[in-house]
């Protein structure tokens, strides 16, 4: 039964809202992911209550009627597009169970959004960023091998975490990570994050591994209570380190997780690797997600111009 604080909607949207559910823990969608389509389809729904309209009546009449109402009630833009992707999604479930013959939302065109280029850390802030962190203590050790091996390997933050200790193959000098969608791949593991996550297991995670039970008994990288990090300790260890090298390198005060992430793709890039083989180490589904570095390496070669050449 819906509280009165919640918008009504009718019996035929909470069946739809529920199979499209049901299809995304099926394709194995996040589930942050997954509450935020739930979010995004509940509020169409109430919408398309309100003027007696529902799933199986809607039309891309409808849906420009809604995104015409976003934009006019101050919606970005990057947040109109993500609804119509989110509606586009719920539609496509209702085909697959035969309660509809179209897709509306595919009818329909997303706003267009600015395109904002990563940002890209250099080499070099890089290695004032990871040489900073003293690695003395337990604690120190976990954050250098940690951000060691975000910038070896250009793992999420999400990735990060999900790691057990036998994630690592050093071996094979590899990782096995599951990235989104539950893929699995292996991707390269360079000689400095090796050797910092050789010492955090030799000497640092013993120390905190005596208070870890249960699921996260294996995980690689722990807090000092024993349990397997999360992404918010993630941000906030690398926000801490990161303000502190700012003294020497200013760029780093706001660095975050994604901007090593970045940095990695963009390095590779400008060493000359092959674009298909980012692809793969990043785990992006689409080429087109992984050009964005071509950009960002054509925006730093115009600045470059521009600064240099007596002409330009």
């Amino acid at each position: 039964m819906q509280g009165s604080g919640e918008p009504t909607i009718t019996a035929p949207w909470r069946d739809a809202l529920e199979a499209f559910a049901r299809d995304l823990r099926r394709r194995a969608v996040a589930p942050r992911t997954g509450r935020a389509y739930a979010i995004d389809c509940g509020q169409f729904a109430a919408w398309a209550t309100a003027r007696g309209r529902g799933p199986a009546e809607v039309d891309v009449r409808d849906l420009r009627r809604y995104v015409a109402s976003l934009s006019e009630s101050g919606q970005a833009p990057t947040t109109v597009a993500r609804k119509l992707a989110s509606l586009r999604g719920m539609f496509a479930s209702q085909m697959a169970l035969g309660e509809r013959a179209e897709n509306p939302a595919e009818l329909l065109s997303a706003p267009k959004r600015a395109q904002r280029l990563p940002r890209v850390l250099k080499p070099a802030e890089v290695a004032t960023l990871l040489d900073r962190i003293p690695a003395t203590n337990p604690l120190e050790l976990r954050d250098r091998a940690l951000f060691e091996l975000a910038y070896a390997a250009g793992l999420r933050a999400e990735e990060l975490v999900t790691l057990d200790t036998a994630s690592l193959d050093f071996d094979a000098e590899a990782v096995r990570v599951e990235g989104k969608g539950g893929k699995t791949r292996m991707v390269p593991v360079g000689e400095h994050a090796a050797r910092a996550l050789e010492r955090w297991l030799q000497a640092g995670r013993p120390a905190l591994a005596g208070a870890a039970a249960g699921p996260d008994h294996g995980a690689l990288f722990l807090s000092k209570s024993g349990r397997r990090l999360s992404t918010s300790d993630v941000r906030r260890r690398l926000r801490t380190w990161s303000r502190l090298a700012a003294r020497h390198a200013p760029a780093l005060a706001a660095a975050h997780p994604h901007a090593l992430r970045h940095s990695f793709a963009t390095h590779l890039l400008d060493g000359g690797a092959d674009l298909r083989a980012i692809q793969e180490l990043l785990g992006h589904a689409s080429i087109s997600t992984t050009q964005v570095y071509t950009r960002v390496e054509s925006e730093r070669l115009r600045h470059a111009y521009v600064a240099s050449h007596p002409r330009a």
